[in-house]
């Protein structure tokens, strides 16, 4: 029997899954104590005030037991990542008859950074040795090695590998994820870059301030630095996603002021945001729909109306293109794996030949073989004459696929790396403003 509020299956009399979902499922306006409040049911307490303090005592005890303490009171959606991926679990948690569950983790740390990763995992090991089973699904290989004892790899919906984590390391889980050798130390080869499509100076907006940047066609520029540095913005504020101010903004030598998402679109600007279930797609459209929405002219027929029939034939040929699985065109975006989803995000991005391509944690959430998919579609873009901007926060990504890569710090660029000065070390020193 599953039950929606706290995400449980009744297996055997006493003994229970539990499954916390990648969204977490949480609502973002109510307080911790109010979602778990609300995850057990009124119960004899239907009739007491909404905000009564046992609640807010009974939070703070459940969240104790997983780490620091934090204010139960305030919205869910004010917290940080790792504290609403606790609140989850004390949510899961809550009300178990003894420990010899299972808890399930569907993409736990996808939206963690690296310091707020650990809490996760403290969070995590404290359960399994109290005997609960965990059940971690990952596309962080280094992470899942890290936390598991066994290792279990699924390959096209098929089992392909089941294992001691003592037997196996992070190139045999590639080897057995991709089906095929991935070069771990892969390096794009720089090519010779065309015209200045974007010139940038004096740009501000949000967290970042006096950002400047010139990329040329078929150019790859990398955005680095740690979280909160400005580094995730500065797409969304060259997109015209976010309102900002510049001395000089050019895209191709022509001056662009009235920045905004509809202006770059019709500029040959393209944007392929972090967060694609809230800003990267229509979740309740298929695949066609998806892949087309933005580029409606390319599928009109002689008298203005869209052609089924032509809007069919180019998607179908985009999901092979991609390996985008399954290939039903019709298929709602939302029941297509993140990696899939993404490829289609990517996809769209590469239509019409774009310009300048700006893309944001462009591999979150995609298993290795996506990822390899990923970066051979914006080498091909890079190939085809756009210039492309690309922000992450995985510095190894940034090697291989980027010529060129600017270091954020406190809103600015701190530094510049390229040929034989760009290595993980000086990205990350920078990042942290270290020699």
């Amino acid at each position: 029997m599953y039950s929606a509020d706290a995400g449980r299956v009744e297996t055997t009399p006493g003994s229970e899954l539990h499954f916390i979902h990648q969204d977490l499922a949480l609502i973002g306006q109510l307080t911790a104590a109010e979602n778990l409040a609300l995850a057990r049911g009124a119960g004899a307490a239907a009739f007491a005030p909404y905000g009564d303090r046992s609640r807010g005592d009974r939070a703070r005890e459940l969240i104790a037991r997983f780490g620091p303490e934090f204010d139960v009171d305030i919205p869910v959606q004010a917290l940080s990542p790792a504290q609403r991926a606790i609140v989850a679990i004390s949510r899961a948690r809550d009300g178990w008859i003894h420990s010899a569950n299972v808890l399930f983790l569907d993409e736990p740390t996808e939206s963690l950074h690296k310091n707020e990763v650990e809490v996760l995992f403290e969070a995590v090991r404290k359960l399994a040795a109290e005997g609960t089973g965990i059940v971690f699904v990952s596309h962080r290989l280094d992470e899942m090695l890290a936390l598991s004892h066994r290792v279990v790899v699924l390959r096209d919906g098929r089992k392909v590998a089941d294992g001691k984590v003592a037997d196996i390391d992070e190139s045999r889980l590639v080897h057995l994820i991709a089906a095929a050798e991935v070069e771990a130390e892969h390096r794009r080869e720089a090519a010779e870059p065309g015209e200045v499509a974007l010139d940038v100076r004096g740009l501000s907006g949000s967290n970042v301030a006096n950002f400047g940047l010139r990329v040329r066609a078929g150019e790859v520029v990398g955005i680095a630095g740690v979280l909160g540095s400005g580094r995730e913005t500065v797409p969304a504020l060259l997109y015209g996603a976010v309102e900002s101010e510049a001395e000089r903004f050019r895209i191709a030598g022509k001056p662009y002021e009235r920045r905004s998402p509809a202006e770059s679109l019709r500029r040959g600007i393209v944007f392929a945001p972090a967060d694609r279930a809230a800003l990267g797609t229509v979740r309740e459209m298929s695949a066609r729909e998806n892949l087309t929405l933005p580029h409606l002219q390319l599928v009109r027929g002689r008298f203005g109306h869209i052609s089924p029939g032509a809007e069919r034939a180019r998607t179908a040929a985009v999901l092979n293109d991609f390996d985008v699985k399954p290939r039903n065109t019709e298929q709602r975006i939302a029941l297509f794996s993140g990696g899939n989803q993404q490829k289609i995000v990517i996809a769209r991005s590469l239509h019409n030949d774009p310009r300048l391509l700006l893309f944001d944690e462009p591999t979150q959430g995609v298993d290795v073989g996506a990822k390899a998919s990923i970066y051979s579609a914006i080498a091909r873009g890079a190939a085809d004459g756009a210039a492309v901007v690309v922000s992450s926060s995985d510095a190894k990504e940034l090697l291989a696929i980027c010529d060129r890569v600017i270091v954020m710090r406190d809103g600015s660029a701190a530094a510049s790396f390229e040929g034989d000065d760009l290595t993980e070390q000086q990205l990350i020193a920078a990042g942290y403003g270290l020699p």
